[in-house]
C-alpha cells in the first residue's frame, strides 16, 4: 500500500507525475518535480531529494514547498524528489526483481544506475533538455547518502553539492554496541548485560545489512561498494570536487524520536 502524503498544501509549482525508466519499461515510479524559476543558472542545475530506507518523497514535499515559498521572488533551481521500487508511492518493484531471492533482487549499485536514467530522463524533458551539462545537487539522509556517494563515484564531473543529513555508515555492519559475550566484554554497572543483548537485538533486527526491507534492496555488499569513509577523491562539474556537508541529528533528539518510532513499529 502507498505512504499517504502529507496533510498540507503544496506550491501549484509542484508537480507529482509518473516515469518509466527506459532500461526498465514495465514499471513506473512516482516523482515529484518543480521547474526552476527566475534561476537562469548556467549550467542548470537539478536538486535531487533522495530518501532514506524508512521513509519515501513524501518526507521532502515540506522542504521542497519551503524552497519555494521562500525563494520564489530571487528564484531556485529545478528541484526533484522520488520513491524508488517499492517505496511510498511507486507501487511496482524493481523489475530486474523478478526470479530473484525474495527481498534481495537489487543492490545500491543498482538504485545508483536508476537514479542516473532517472535524471537522465527528467533532464531531457523538463530541465536542460539536453542543451547543456546538468549540475547535480543531493539532498540525501541515511541510505540515501551512500547512494549520492556511489553515484558521485560513479559518475565524476556531474555533482556539484552533496548535503548529507544522518548519513549511514556504509562500511558498518551496525554491531556498534558491546557485546557482552565475547571475551575482552568489560562490564558497565550502569549498563547491564540483558539491556546490551535486547538493544543489540533490537537494532540488528531492523539495521544489519542482511535485513529484508519492502522494497527489495539488497545491501549486503554495501560495505564492498563503500569501503571507505574518505576515499575514492570526488570530482565534481571542473576541477574541484563537490562541495560537501554533513548534519548529524542531535543525538539526544535522535534518541527520543527513535524511541517513540520503535514503540509505533514494534520489531518482530
Amino acid at each position: 500500500m502507498a505512504a499517504p502524503q502529507p496533510a498540507m498544501m503544496l506550491p501549484r509549482e509542484l508537480v507529482n507525475d509518473t516515469i518509466a525508466l527506459a532500461h526498465k519499461p514495465s514499471a513506473k515510479i512516482q516523482y515529484t518535480f518543480a521547474p526552476e524559476r527566475h534561476a537562469q543558472s548556467s549550467p542548470p542545475r537539478l536538486i535531487v531529494f533522495l530518501n532514506g530506507l524508512m521513509t519515501d518523497k513524501s518526507t521532502w514535499l515540506p522542504v521542497m514547498a519551503g524552497i519555494i515559498r521562500r525563494h520564489g521572488d530571487d528564484g531556485y533551481p529545478s528541484l526533484l524528489a522520488y520513491d524508488r521500487y517499492g517505496q511510498g508511492l511507486t507501487e511496482d518493484q524493481d523489475p530486474q526483481d523478478q526470479g530473484r531471492e525474495n527481498g534481495r533482487g537489487h543492490d545500491v549499485g543498482d538504485v545508483v544506475r536508476d537514479l542516473h536514467q532517472l535524471i537522465t530522463q527528467v533532464d531531457k524533458d523538463r530541465v536542460s533538455r539536453n542543451q547543456r551539462q546538468l549540475h547535480i545537487v543531493f539532498v540525501a539522509n541515511s541510505i540515501g547518502c551512500a547512494i549520492a556517494r556511489l553515484y558521485a563515484e560513479w559518475y565524476p564531473g556531474s555533482v556539484e553539492g552533496l548535503l548529507l543529513l544522518d548519513p549511514m555508515m556504509a562500511s558498518s555492519k551496525f554491531d556498534w554496541w558491546p557485546d557482552p559475550d565475547s571475551d575482552d566484554f568489560v562490564p558497565d554497572e550502569e549498563v547491564t548485560v540483558e539491556v546490551l543483548r535486547e538493544q543489540r537485538r533490537k537494532f540488528a533486527a531492523m539495521f544489519a545489512p542482511d535485513v529484508i526491507n519492502k522494497e527489495g534492496l539488497d545491501r549486503r555488499n554495501l560495505a564492498d561498494l563503500l569501503p571507505h569513509s574518505d576515499q575514492p577523491c570526488l570530482q565534481g562539474p571542473g576541477s574541484r570536487g563537490p562541495v560537501l556537508t554533513v548534519v548529524e541529528h542531535d543525538p539526544l533528539k535522535f534518541a527520543s524520536e527513535s524511541f517513540q518510532v520503535c514503540r509505533e513499529r514494534p520489531v518482530a
